[in-house]
């Protein structure tokens, strides 16, 4: 690892200038320029030759990341901060450069320089590939106080715009796929800069190569995989290779991606990876399902861990824009009607909005990457109870809900997928990162208006 210390000092966020150790001896120096930190998928590295003192170039806003140093000579690096919505925007930076000085340039930060030697070679690398389709910003190198009367300043540098008609940078976006589903909907007022894609517009089920040609994805900092085939009694029948190729393989081409091009991927699971014999269950305990639909999306979860940026989300009986478990038994409460309800399955519900709102925390706060339960907060309830919560919210009488076991209800409408009796998730790790949730009586209320 190379020697190095970052300097503070900086009015731009995100920049950080790092002195380098150099090596000198009577044959010259040596240094470790870059060795892996800052952290960055070196995509394209490039040199830039400059024959006479005073040449300047600048000032430009690239879609990608740069580190950059120099080789021979020095230089005097300059930065403007062109990111929408950089509590730093406009902020601008500027110091020598020579051999013992590296410095990393986030994405849309206008980095320019100029040479304060004769034969001046510069270097920086990049986490993404040039390219003629890319979204570029500039400002002039005139709002730069160069050392020297800027030379050799090439032709579309001279037309470059001032800083207060320079077109911003947009920030990265994050893809979420299941846009039409409950979680999906929940996170569309939570996310104004994702792309929000269906199953026609982004299929899981096809080859990882088409997904990968499907975005430029050098754009996008996260993905969150919303969509699931979540049909729990049909994954036993004619649904079990759909639910594989959605919940396990769909993770794993997603992965991919996301270990690729250095992307966050979110995964969302479920409380059926477990076999419900614990009363509450860990991020720490192993997967243990009862059904092809907990074992599908057990196997997605493996494939989530192999991406390095990742956070495995697990939440059980969800219940937001769409339908579920609450508008079923909301309709039943207005309609009188008196049903069987399950009382041997215990858990705790969630709000999409709670499960959106934790799973935006976890991408804004840089929490550890790993698993994490999100669910609604309160007591752990039965269905049958959570049926006459609903029931009471709708006016109706809870009385006209019958408890009944999981074998009785299988004998009145027929054999079920199999399902945890316990379904209750610890929420110790999630609110140790600062989020906490909302009682799942209140959301219920609210909810339910």
């Amino acid at each position: 690892m190379a020697e190095l210390e970052t300097l503070t000092s900086v009015p731009i966020e995100g920049l950080e200038v790092r002195t380098l150790t150099v090596h000198g001896d009577n044959r010259g120096w040596f240094k470790e320029n870059w060795a892996g930190a800052p952290a960055m998928r070196v995509e394209q590295n490039n040199v830039s030759f400059n024959a006479q003192r005073g040449a300047t170039r600048g000032m430009h806003a690239e879609p990608w990341d740069k580190y950059v140093s120099v080789a021979t000579g020095r230089v005097y690096g300059a930065w403007v901060d062109l990111r929408e919505g950089s509590p730093t925007f406009g902020a601008k930076y500027g110091c020598e450069i020579g051999p013992d000085t590296a410095v990393f340039v986030p994405r849309g930060v206008a980095n320019g320089f100029q040479a304060l030697e004769d034969a001046t070679t510069y270097i920086y690398l990049c986490n993404a590939r040039w390219s003629p389709h890319a979204q570029y910003a500039f400002c002039s190198y005139r709002e730069i106080d160069w050392p020297l009367e800027p030379t050799e300043v090439s032709a579309k540098d001279l037309e470059h715009p001032m800083l207060a008609d320079a077109s911003p940078v947009p920030p990265r976006r994050v893809l979420v796929t299941g846009a039409n589903g409950q979680l999906g909907r929940a996170l569309r007022p939570l996310l104004p800069h994702g792309d929000f894609v269906g199953h026609d517009e982004f299929d899981l089920t096809s080859d990882v190569s088409t997904l990968m040609s499907a975005r430029d994805w050098t754009q996008y900092s996260a993905i969150i995989n919303a969509a699931a085939f979540n049909d729990v009694n049909g994954a036993e029948g004619d649904g079990r290779a759909g639910a594989w190729a959605v919940n396990a393989l769909g993770p794993a081409k997603l992965a991919q991606i996301a270990a690729r091009y250095d992307l966050t991927l979110v995964n969302v699971s479920t409380d059926y990876v477990f076999d419900g014999t614990v009363g509450v269950h860990t991020e720490d305990e192993a997967p243990s399902p009862l059904s092809v639909y907990g074992a599908s999306k057990a196997a997605g979860e493996a494939a989530t861990a192999a991406c390095p940026r990742h956070y495995l989300v697990r939440t059980s009986w969800v219940f937001g824009d769409g339908g579920n478990f609450m508008t079923t038994m909301a309709r039943l409460a207005r309609e009188d009607a008196s049903p069987q309800v399950v009382s041997d399955q215990r858990g705790r519900p969630t709000w999409a909005e709670d499960l959106a709102r934790g799973i935006v925390h976890l991408l804004d706060s840089g929490a550890e990457y790993g698993v994490y339960n999100i669910t609604s907060g309160g007591d752990t309830a039965s269905r049958d109870e959570i049926a006459m919560a609903v029931f009471i919210a709708c006016g109706g009488d809870p009385s006209s809900v019958q408890p009944v076991t999981t074998a009785q209800y299988q004998e009145a409408f027929g054999p079920e997928a199999p399902r945890p009796a316990e379904s209750t998730l610890a929420l110790d790790k999630i609110e140790a990162t600062g989020f906490k949730p909302t009682n799942w009586r209140a959301a219920l209320a609210m909810y339910l208006g």
